[in-house]
């Protein structure tokens, strides 16, 4: 448990913000709810009595520097991060603090790897950028997976949601995303990221029971293709999506998740398996649980913890599974998520 440290939680009024904000509170940190505009804040702040509430426009270096005064760490919550992520790690390396980001947006993933490598490796700061669900998550099943291989030669992770309602950011991240590609896909093959026009494959995927077989796209390429080979020496590395859910994502007409209990979470649920294979061996990890945003907020927490806790494996920018002890932390996650290693399919 925390005792009263401050993070900064940037984007803090937003879908993804309010679950982070809530459960630093549930670990004992004191958030201060920063973000673009000062109304949503205010509003965000009445949930929250007596929380700091600091509105910093990412074009203003110094009302950034404000936001981060005083705080151990900083939370990035607000997309679209090819506009957000470089000003707010500006910030924080400004502050000597660790950055954490939920970026689910490719292109800025490695964009923060690109720009900034060298300066937070040379400063000894920690910038983890992707800590969420795509990205974080399946970094951490791939790395535990693989164990003891020092290489492998494809990384599988299968996304089976049982539904998704995209929210708004998602939706605004999504259209960045597609105008910098140029309407084209993009997949990790051969060690390096490509770019397409053809359609993706769809086919069949086996999750453990009892999703069993599914229809899934293929070459649905989420943020594991800038994590998993930042660190792990892997040529190849394909993420799937169930059909349903990426049609709900790509519909204009999906409503956004709404909430059941009185966490605020969502009906959804979630089982994500990956499988690692090196020379003809098969390993995998699979990780079950509720609604990919509120999930999210354990795993940015849990690594916040951690960078200010001193159980960090790598400094600079890295991600999940270089950061962090992957079992060890899939194990801190739990009851959020359940996570168990499977024997290898024949």
């Amino acid at each position: 448990m925390a005792t009263g440290q401050i993070v900064a939680v940037y984007g803090a009024y937003g879908h993804t913000g309010r679950f982070v904000v809530a459960h630093l509170r549930e670990r004992g940190f004191v958030p201060v709810l920063s973000g673009r505009d000062a109304g949503k804040l205010r509003e965000s702040a009445a949930a929250h009595p007596g929380l700091d509430v600091r509105p910093a426009p990412v074009d203003e270096p110094a009302a950034l520097d404000r936001a981060l005064s005083g705080a151990a760490a900083v939370v990035n919550c607000a997309g679209p991060f090819a506009t957000t992520a470089a000003p707010v790690i500006e910030a924080a390396l400004r502050a000597g603090i660790p950055y954490v980001d939920v970026a689910a947006e490719i292109e800025a993933n490695a964009d923060t790897f690109a720009r900034f490598a060298d300066r937070a490796r040379a400063a000894g700061a920690v910038v983890v950028p992707a800590m969420a669900f795509y990205g974080g998550l399946g970094d951490l099943l791939a790395t535990a997976a693989m164990g003891d291989w020092t290489e492998a030669d494809e990384v599988h992770i299968a996304y089976g949601l049982s539904a998704w309602h995209p929210t708004g950011g998602t939706r605004a991240a999504g259209a960045v995303s597609r105008e910098r590609r140029g309407g084209r896909r993009v997949r990790f093959t051969e060690g390096r990221l490509e770019y397409r026009d053809d359609a993706p494959p769809t086919l069949e995927w086996t999750f453990p029971e009892p999703m069993g077989t599914r229809s899934v796209i293929g070459e649905f390429t989420m943020a594991d293709v800038v994590t998993v080979p930042s660190h792990l020496p892997v040529p190849e590395v394909r993420t799937y999506m169930t059909v349903e859910a990426a049609r709900e994502v790509s519909a204009p007409d999906t409503p956004a998740p709404a909430a059941v209990d009185e966490r605020g979470r969502s009906a959804q649920t979630f089982v994500v398996d990956v499988v690692v294979r090196s020379g003809g061996r098969e390993r995998r990890a699979v990780a079950r649980g509720r609604d990919i945003y509120a999930v999210t907020a354990p795993l940015v927490v849990e690594a916040v913890h951690r960078a200010l806790t001193g159980q960090v494996r790598a400094e600079g920018v890295t991600s999940a599974g270089s950061a962090f002890d992957a079992p060890g932390f899939l194990r801190a996650l739990a009851p959020h998520i359940t996570v168990e290693t499977l024997a290898a399919r024949p």
